[in-house]
């Protein structure tokens, strides 16, 4: 029995240990089967790749970068593991690991750029941890256009931003007027003519689309490092090609060539443009001769001996005229039941040049891989002419019954002229350190300035006005001005970009705050301007990013707002300033930024809300493209508005927005509460791209605008009696697109043809008659009338593009 005993126990402890040996071969087992993936992640520059995105699709786990680019993420080992690395804007790479075990250190090394649908290039956007957005001109490169203004006609579909003329590249933002928007090309701040009233003066834009590499804009609640300018900043950078690239393009309204050239140390790009608008002047109701000629020629030079050094240069020599000799014209206006007709015969001419001349030369100095330091030196020439003697003789009637409402002659007058020259030079140190970007500059710049201005109008309608008495001459509007300014201006700014996250390294922050000052001589006033903005990536949705930013932002008067233009019995002897002041504006924007996808394709919602406290206000009154200003500091005001924007892959491989605002303006003028003359209520902008299923040959492209009209009044009048609002502003171009030509990909290493493509453009697709002004006119009986100047209809334009 014992014996049995001592057998069966003996069993026993067997199976125990057979148990416990079991038991800790599954345990180490399981042990072996998971491990810990570390590592750090960085671009081709060595510089730490931030939120980026460290994914194990087949085991679902993933996790993202800190600030310094480091990461840990768990993983369950098995024969092969794949483990992808992936941030906005890089190419993703992926990593196969063999049996991992234990702990696994990684470092990755992302490259610049997307991937590729045929020729189409797919990238996500980057995030946006700042009020400047950017953007992608490619998106809008085979768009339909009036202007030929590409940077422009991408600045004006976005959300927050409207233009009631196709003709033009100036746009308003937020309730601002055109000369609140500061432009810069490779930090250098440009300006445009001064003189220009209309968009058929107007011609090409500074920025040549062709040269362009990247664009940044903003809104509003900008960095302290853009200018003193109250409602939005537009940043281009110009491109460096590595290889030898070419385009050409032409079509009915004019053409333009582009060649680039460039290795690892040397660049140069040259473009030449040349626009004529005649075809679209001529849908106009007026009749005559136009003949609109612009051209210009940029180039951009780029040397860099070594990681040290590098030297750029900008040059830009442009020519604009505008001759136009009417004929006739005929409008009708009014109701459905009370339709008037104005018939005008002409007699005399317009003579418009503006020439204009702008260099740019930066020396950069590299001291260290994280410090640089860049002089800057610019320079702007322009030469101005605006003259034109005009005279109407005009009948107005009404059309139901033939009654003839008033008949007189009217006659325009102007012999303006004026030469502009902006010199500066600007001291620029760049640092940055793992979590910050340090970045100010002093500025000087010099300004001379000559106008000669003589204006007058005069109006005879049919012996209600008499023009002349035995004794003097009556206008109904006159102007004198003779005028120069010589100031200096002097420029201070420092800006601090600051990338943190909390201790659990979930959320991260990315805080911007500088501090701007200013000084000009010919007032001899200082102004100094706090900015910041806080960007947050919350821990419960690396998707979303919330946004805030306020600051305090002056307009110092320029050579327009200084002119005194206080109107008399109609005269205006406009005179120059020198007790005006900075007009200022104080900036409160909150923002919600979610990235998505649907149906597989990447989306992007943005949603902004925005006040401005507005004071030292310029009352000014707008006419086309023409703003008058009074010169005097003596209203203030607000505006508030929301603005809305959707972008994404509406069709797989390309990208469309649609954008929605609402706007409220008040300015507080001479004891009474009245509309800005900017004053659009509401505006929605789309533009949608689309390919024929099953091939990328053909490509439709469509752009639409729906704006609020703008308030008016009678011309030469105070601002109160902006009484009225034109029509809403309502225009559909579409164009399409057919690539005849498609270089192999075999090709893609030397220079060679690329593409052709050949476009058709109906713009004003369904002829809708906008209005961009008004002419006003006197019966017999003292009324007045406003006679609508209305802008381009319907007319096609055959273009061609070939790409080397």
């Amino acid at each position: 029995m014992n014996t049995t005993k001592s057998h069966i126990q003996t069993k026993q402890i067997s199976l125990r240990l057979i148990y416990i040996f079991l038991l800790t071969l599954l345990f180490s087992d399981a042990m072996a089967q998971s491990f810990t993936l570390t590592g750090r992640v960085l671009d081709e520059e060595e510089n730490p790749v931030e939120l980026a995105t460290v994914s194990c699709p087949k085991q679902g786990k993933a996790t993202m970068t800190n600030l310094r680019g480091n990461f840990t993420l768990e993983l369950s080992s098995a024969d092969s593991v794949v483990v992808r690395f992936s941030m906005i804007g890089y190419k993703t790479k992926e990593r196969v690991l063999r049996r991992p075990r234990g702990r696994q250190n990684l470092h990755i090394t992302l490259y610049e750029g997307g991937t590729m649908l045929d020729d189409v290039m797919v990238t996500e956007k980057k995030r946006q941890t700042t009020n400047t957005q950017e953007l992608d001109l490619s998106d809008t490169k085979m768009g339909p256009s009036a202007s030929g203004n590409a940077v422009e006609d991408l600045i004006q579909q976005q959300a927050g931003v409207s233009t009631h003329s196709e003709l033009s590249s100036q746009y308003n933002v937020r309730g601002g007027n055109f000369d609140e928007n500061v432009v810069y090309i490779n930090n250098v701040e440009v300006y445009r003519p001064f003189l220009v009233r209309s968009g058929q003066q107007e011609g090409l834009s500074i920025i040549n689309g062709d040269m362009v590499d990247g664009v940044a804009f903003s809104t509003g609640g900008f960095e302290a490092r853009y200018g003193d300018k109250m409602s939005s900043a537009l940043s281009i950078t110009y491109r460096r090609p590595k290889k030898t690239e070419a385009a050409i393009s032409a079509s009915f309204l004019g053409g333009s060539a582009y060649v680039g050239i460039g290795n690892k140390k040397f660049s140069w790009t040259n473009g030449i443009r040349y626009k004529t608008t005649k075809a679209l002047l001529k849908t106009f109701d007026t009749n005559g001769e136009y003949d609109p000629k612009f051209i210009d020629y940029q180039t951009f030079l780029t040397y860099t001996p070594n990681q040290r050094w590098s030297i750029d240069f900008i040059g830009d020599i442009s020519q604009s005229k505008y001759n136009f000799y009417p004929t006739d014209r005929e409008t009708t206006f009014g109701t459905l039941n009370n339709v008037k007709a104005f018939q005008v015969f002409f007699d005399g001419q317009e003579k418009d040049v503006f020439r204009t001349y702008f260099g740019a030369l930066t020396v950069k100095r590299n001291i260290g891989p994280k410090t640089a330091l860049s002089l800057i030196g610019s320079a702007f020439h322009t030469k101005e002419q605006e003259t034109y003697d005009i005279q109407g003789q005009y009948w107005l009637t009404q059309t139901e019954t033939q009654q003839n409402m008033g008949v007189g002659t009217y006659m325009e007058y102007a012999r303006n002229y004026l030469t502009a020259n902006v010199v500066s030079t600007k001291f620029m140190l760049e640092h940055k350190t793992a979590r910050h970007s340090i970045e100010t500059a002093l500025t000087m710049k010099w300004e001379d300035i000559k106008d000669y201005s003589r204006e007058y109008e005069m109006r005879d309608s049919s012996g209600y006005i008499m023009p002349h008495t035995g004794d003097a001459l009556y206008m109904i509007y006159t102007l004198a001005a003779r005028n120069e300014l010589n100031a200096r201006r002097t420029e201070f700014y420092i800006q601090d970009t600051w990338r943190f996250n909390n201790n659990a390294e979930t959320t991260f922050y990315t805080l911007n705050y500088g501090l701007r000052f200013a000084n000009w001589s010919f007032n001899k006033e200082s102004i100094i301007s706090p900015r910041v903005t806080l960007a947050i990536v919350p821990a419960f949705n690396n998707n979303v990013t919330l946004r805030a930013a306020a600051g305090l932002y002056y307009q110092p008067p320029f050579f327009k707002e200084q002119k005194d233009t206080t109107t008399i019995d109609g005269v205006t002897n406009a005179i120059l300033n020198n007790k005006i002041k900075s007009q200022r504006s104080i900036h409160f924007v909150g923002a919600f930024d979610y990235r998505f996808k649907l149906l597989d394709r990447p989306f992007k919602f943005t949603a902004e809300a925005y006040y401005k406290a507005l004071s030292n206000l310029v009352p000014y009154s707008v006419n086309n493209l023409k703003i008058t200003y009074n010169g005097i500091n003596e209203s203030s005001g607000h505006i508030m508005g929301l603005d809305l924007k959707l972008y994404g892959e509406f069709v797989p491989g390309t990208d469309s927005w649609i954008t929605f605002s609402l706007m409220k303006t008040n300015m507080n003028y001479r004891g009474e509460s009245i509309h800005m003359p900017t004053d659009q209520r509401y505006a929605v902008n789309l533009f949608f791209t689309d390919y024929f299923p099953g091939t990328t040959k053909w490509k439709m492209a469509l752009k639409l605008s729906y704006a609020d009209g703008l308030p008016f009044g009678p011309p030469h009048a105070d601002n109160k009696r902006q009484n009225f609002r034109a029509p809403a502003y309502q225009r559909i171009d579409i164009g399409m697109s057919y690539r005849a030509y498609q270089r192999n990909n075999q090709e893609s290493h030397r220079f060679s043809l690329k593409n052709i493509w050949l476009g058709l453009d109906c713009l004003n697709l369904l002829g809708h008659s906008n209005v961009n002004s008004y002419y006003w006119v006197t019966d017999v009986q003292n009324y007045q009338y406003a006679v609508p100047n209305y802008l381009t209809g319907r007319q096609l334009n055959a273009k061609v593009t070939v790409e080397f």
